[in-house]
């Protein structure tokens, strides 16, 4: 069935046993347009017999509905020829959606990738404003970004040496010594033996110019 549809390969069949539809989509943007919807006489007319049938009941809807039956089995047997038939008559409902481009022979749809005044697809001939509408934002971007680099965004980044740690007595850069290069203070990676104690209790001192165990100038 590929070979009735000359504008596109896209396509998918929407029918039921109601009746027959059909979606054709643009090769290139994928853009979709339904065929009119097409009730199947037999399918269609056949569901209502059978449940007509039902309602009815008796001898007289056993017959009617029996008559439903026959009509969709007749359609299922018909499918194949009844398709081909409905698919071309889809074709020509939607065909008018489609151009196909001089210059590159793809097939493309009408509302979005057809540029009317140059009789060309969108790709051999881009639309004029859509094209300076895109590089008037993409010109745009890159004038934003130049102004952005411009600012000094890290004036309040503290980019001091990772490796040179805080002192837990005083809070300032240690220097990264074995004593705090801001109080003196042992620091916590330092041997026992480094460790500044009072004269007056043996309370391991701090940062403070007096010992806080006994007052003792450290």
């Amino acid at each position: 069935m590929a070979d009735q549809v000359p504008f596109t390969n896209n396509y998918r069949d929407l029918s039921t046993r109601e009746g027959y539809q059909y979606e054709f989509s643009c090769m290139r943007c994928g853009n979709g347009y339904k065929s009119g919807f097409r009730h199947s006489v037999t399918g269609f007319g056949g569901r209502l017999a059978r449940i007509g049938g039902d309602l009815l009941g008796g001898e007289i809807g056993d017959r009617v509905a029996r008559v439903g039956w026959d009509a969709e089995w007749l359609r299922d047997s018909t499918a194949g020829s009844t398709n081909d038939k409905r698919l071309r008559e889809a074709v020509e409902d939607v065909s008018a959606n489609f151009q196909q481009c001089h210059r590159c022979g793809q097939w493309v749809c009408h509302d979005i990738c057809w540029n009317g005044e140059r009789g060309l697809c969108t790709t051999c001939a881009p639309k004029l404003d859509q094209e300076i509408a895109a590089r008037q934002a993409d010109a745009q971007l890159e004038q934003v970004d130049a102004r952005i680099r411009q600012i000094d965004w890290t004036a309040d980044v503290n980019v001091r040496d990772p490796a040179v740690g805080l002192c837990p007595s005083c809070g300032h850069e240690s220097g990264g010594g074995r004593f705090c290069a801001n109080c003196g203070s042992a620091l916590a990676a330092a041997p026992a033996s480094t460790r500044r104690f009072c004269t007056g209790c043996g309370s391991q001192l701090g940062s403070g110019r007096f010992c806080s165990g006994c007052g003792t100038p450290a």
